[in-house]
């Protein structure tokens, strides 16, 4: 594998953008190729088996253009296809998703604590992250509460205003998330609201942004395996199943700039 191999990047939508803009900060000089499932999103509601096989459809193209390492971002396709894609990909290319990178996190710095936890369905119901968070034997309490509105709320453009407040205040309130010092966001998509969900704690509960621990993992992942880009600022690539205008305007508002979309439906 080439340093300057791209990093392949892949979500149901949007939400893995918040990873694809924590890579190019940490890393300006890595490559990304990103692939966005629009046709499919979102994936919390799905079977495993449907997101199994988007999964291993997308790893093709994504293969295809030589990417030296896979990121899985997005919770629910983590927790439902990583062994699959992993064993799938074999030793083309490393294979990473969201989960783990946060588990190690948790293992450093929230031994005999209380978080909440809030994520799609499929991850919720999954258990992934209180079963790994069980298995470090650090006495970490996880609740998790399913938020599924939150996901294809932030894919059509409703975060940062009023309508996003009071769907947030609501789930937030629910009785499972009572007590807790820390909440994680199980879901790729809820950077874009982290704001809206700190000032609702007011400073009272620690808010996990897990782009950014994922993102640094990836890092240390990279120069690990003698693998980090170091040519010039590394070219980004966008591809989506379906073309939506929301996912355009969610790219210039990451990047600054206009994004082109090459449109791949993974089925033909």
């Amino acid at each position: 594998m080439p340093n300057a191999a791209p990093i392949g990047i892949f979500d149901s939508g949007i939400g893995g953008l918040t990873l694809a803009h924590a890579i190019t900060e940490l890393m300006p000089n890595e490559p990304i190729i990103y692939f966005g499932d629009t046709a499919h999103l979102p994936y919390g509601d799905k079977s495993a088996t449907a997101i199994q096989a988007y999964s291993v459809k997308i790893c093709n193209l994504l293969l295809e253009k030589n990417c030296k390492l896979i990121l899985i971002a997005c919770n629910s396709a983590s927790a439902a296809a990583y062994d699959l894609v992993k064993a799938y990909v074999g030793t083309k290319a490393i294979v990473v998703n969201v989960i783990d990178p946060v588990i190690e996190y948790l293992d450093q710095d929230w031994s005999n604590k209380k978080l909440g936890l809030i994520g799609t369905k499929q991850t919720v119901n999954s258990g992934i992250y209180a079963r790994k968070a069980a298995e470090l034997d650090k006495n970490i309490q996880i609740q998790s509460l399913a938020t599924p509105l939150l996901a294809p709320m932030i894919e059509e453009g409703f975060f940062n205003n009023r309508i996003s407040e009071q769907i947030i205040q609501e789930y937030l309130a629910n009785p499972t998330l009572t007590g807790i010092e820390g909440l994680i966001l199980g879901c790729t998509h809820y950077p874009l609201i982290k704001k809206q969900i700190e000032d609702y704690y007011q400073g009272s509960v620690e808010v996990i942004d897990t782009s950014i621990i994922v993102a640094e993992a990836i890092k240390e992942l990279l120069v690990e395996k003698d693998l980090l880009s170091t040519g010039v600022t590394g070219s980004r690539q966008f591809y989506v199943s379906d073309y939506t205008e929301s996912f355009e305007q969610s790219t210039k508002q990451f990047f600054g700039e206009a994004i082109k979309l090459t449109q791949y439906p993974i089925w033909d």
